[in-house]
């Protein structure tokens, strides 16, 4: 398996370590770390997060770090990383399928 990241989830990313940098930046490294370490998790186990409640898709899936969800799509040879943000949040549909068809990294 290998992993790929939407230009979606990496901007994602980058303001998560951007906000939490305003207080401490050396906690928003580590914290930014910890995501993307947990991420790669799924090439062992694609199938370790639970399904995306508010989508109910067998192959949309997330992992949950503290208060932030890490939403992917399980593929017969990759894992998709679609968007990272805020657990309060709820996601949208909509915004997943614009999201699958942009260009992976």
């Amino acid at each position: 398996m290998k992993i790929f990241w939407t230009k979606e989830a990496l901007l994602r990313i980058q303001d998560i370590e951007e906000y939490i940098s305003r207080d401490n930046p050396n906690v928003s490294i580590d914290f930014v770390d910890k995501l993307i370490s947990l991420a790669e998790t799924l090439i062992d186990n694609p199938e370790k997060g639970r399904i995306v409640p508010e989508l109910s898709l067998g192959k949309i899936r997330e992992l949950l770090y503290k208060n932030y969800r890490i939403v992917y799509l399980v593929k017969k040879n990759s894992i998709d990383i679609l968007t990272v943000f805020e657990g309060h949040q709820l996601l949208k549909k909509e915004e997943i399928l614009k999201i699958k068809s942009e260009k992976r990294i």
